[in-house]
């Protein structure tokens, strides 16, 4: 029969292994000099929870520089955040500046006006050289035909320089452009082509004075980028070019 007591004393080095049991440490049970706090220990330079680089790219904790996740600058703001029309520094959305950031001023009233008028008389006396080996402007029919063939001319004029370069005669002699209003650049043809057409067919329809009145004045009122209603039709605005 065995002798062995299994409620004896285990011998030195034998019976039962010994599991999760490790030798004392000094300071308190974990290892000299680490914290006791599981999770106070300081992750590694670039990893998780140090704005580094996770598992799958992305990026834990707050990005370095004040950065988003997504590399948009501060949370909240994006590189694209543009100020509301009307507000912001001057040369964007504000009656001095132009619509969009590096667009030049919007154009004056008076230079506006008077490269209309240029362009106005140097169709209109197309018009007459063309009409009087025909009609006589004293009569009411040569007068209404020269009119009539002026604003043909008009029409097709101006469609063609806004859409080449933004430019009439007149434009480039009072150093105004006509730009679209989204992004500064020339007028599509379509935009020349609207912008024209609604600024003569009128006219033509109705009274042409009482129209260009109207349609004047409604630029006058437009705030913040004084757009005549041919302008709004385009979608277009009248800038400088100095």
């Amino acid at each position: 029969m065995s002798t062995n007591d299994p409620s004896g004393p285990e011998p030195e080095g034998g019976g039962k292994p010994s599991f999760g049991k490790q030798p004392p440490q000094q300071g308190g049970g974990t290892p000299e000099g680490a914290p006791s706090d599981p999770y106070g220990t300081p992750p590694p330079p670039g990893g998780p929870g140090a704005g580094g680089p996770g598992a799958y790219g992305g990026t834990y904790g707050g990005a370095p520089g004040g950065q988003g996740p997504y590399g948009q600058g501060p949370y909240g703001q994006s590189p694209y955040d543009r100020p509301p029309p009307g507000q912001g520094p001057a040369g964007y959305g504000t009656p001095g500046g132009g619509p969009v950031p590096g667009m030049p001023p919007l154009g004056t009233w008076p230079n506006r006006i008077v490269a209309r008028l240029i362009d106005y008389l140097l169709v209109q006396a197309v018009a007459v050289l063309l009409i009087l080996p025909f009609a006589s402007l004293t009569d009411r029919s040569g007068s209404a035909g020269s009119f009539w063939l002026a604003c043909g001319l008009y029409l097709v004029y101006d469609g063609v320089m806004l859409g080449r370069d933004g430019q009439t005669l007149g434009k480039k002699a009072m150093k105004v452009r006509v730009a679209m209003l989204v992004d500064g650049n020339t007028p599509t043809q379509s935009a020349a082509w609207t912008r024209a057409a609604v600024f003569i067919l009128p006219a033509v329809l109705c009274c042409a004075v009482l129209w260009w009145l109207i349609d004047g004045l409604f630029g006058v009122f437009d705030k913040p980028y004084r757009q005549c209603i041919h302008d709004k039709a385009a979608k277009t605005v009248v800038v400088s070019t100095t």
